[in-house]
């Protein structure tokens, strides 16, 4: 076994839609494997919660309360400008657009998560969301595929962010690009984030960061901390609302050489409303049962 565990951010009132991607993660790989599961909250867990959620997994299970400066907005967030940004963004119909709470989610599953002292003693993490689905028998461990093979993050969806909740986010890259250099990976990832050779702009690809399966020490790294320090002065979690699935897939793809990310193909995974449903002889070899026919992938 790798040094590994899963991490569920999930509040309480969550717990029939966890229960449900639990049971499915159980009987689809954790079951033959019984790696940990964390879960984090940003007030504590229930007894209800805490009994339930044990009840159904076959291994040890820790509760954690998030600090309270990795969650809530900091203080140097001008919170007038802020407001005004999220009440346009309400105008513009723009999701999650008038949210303060998402944007703390994205802020902490950006820069925060793998800081939270009962993850420390682990490197790869799984993460997994209430109310999704896992469709296929996983019978090779991914966390020892990932450790074996040197790779760094591993995705099932991919997909275009919303031009207009990322605004600044690829000038405020190229800012820190500019001044620190040194932090860029060779035969990076860029091919994946811009259009352009020089890497102009940004085309707004990203990993669909609720499912990721991937290694906590390369956002412990000091390319990415720093890129994530860089990020959180300018206050784009706020004033726009930057998600973890560009600032990760970004973070990922220039600080990561492009053979360190991984397309897991064989996991059939669901998130409402995209799923990636694996195709053909890797269908049957997954005995998967999710509809070949509905699958978000790129075929070309």
């Amino acid at each position: 076994l790798a040094n590994a565990t899963f991490v569920i951010l999930v509040r309480n009132h969550e717990l029939p839609a966890i229960i449900k991607s639990l049971k499915q993660m159980e009987y689809s790989f954790n079951h033959q494997y019984h790696y940990p599961y964390v879960f984090l909250n940003d007030e504590p867990f229930t007894d209800e919660f805490k009994e339930w959620t044990s009840n159904v997994v076959s291994s040890k299970v820790e509760y954690g309360v998030i600090p309270h400066d990795h969650w809530y907005q900091p203080d140097h967030i001008d919170e007038d400008k802020a407001r005004a940004n999220r009440d346009a963004m309400v105008r513009n119909g723009v999701i999650y657009g008038g949210s303060v709470s998402y944007r703390n989610m994205c802020r902490f599953n950006s820069g925060f998560f793998f800081r939270h002292n009962l993850l420390q003693k682990y490197r790869y993490y799984w993460r997994v969301e209430p109310g999704v689905e896992f469709f296929c028998d996983v019978d090779e461990d991914p966390f020892v595929f990932l450790q074996e093979n040197n790779k760094v993050y591993g995705f099932t969806i991919s997909m275009y962010e919303y031009e207009s909740t990322v605004q600044t986010l690829w000038e405020t890259t190229k800012e820190f690009i500019k001044e620190n250099p040194q932090y860029v990976a060779n035969d990076n990832a860029l091919g994946f984030l811009s259009d352009d050779a020089d890497g102009e702009s940004y085309n707004l690809c990203h990993f669909w960061s609720n499912f990721e399966i991937a290694d906590m020490d390369f956002w412990r790294s000091e390319a990415y901390m720093k890129y994530f320090e860089y990020l959180d002065s300018k206050g784009g979690f706020y004033y726009e609302r930057w998600g973890d699935a560009p600032v990760h897939s970004i973070g990922v793809g220039l600080f990561a050489r492009k053979d360190q990310i991984h397309f897991f193909k064989p996991i059939g995974y669901r998130h409402e409303p995209f799923q990636h449903c694996p195709q053909g002889d890797i269908h049957r070899k997954g005995k998967c049962w999710c509809d070949q026919r509905d699958n978000f992938d790129y075929q070309p």
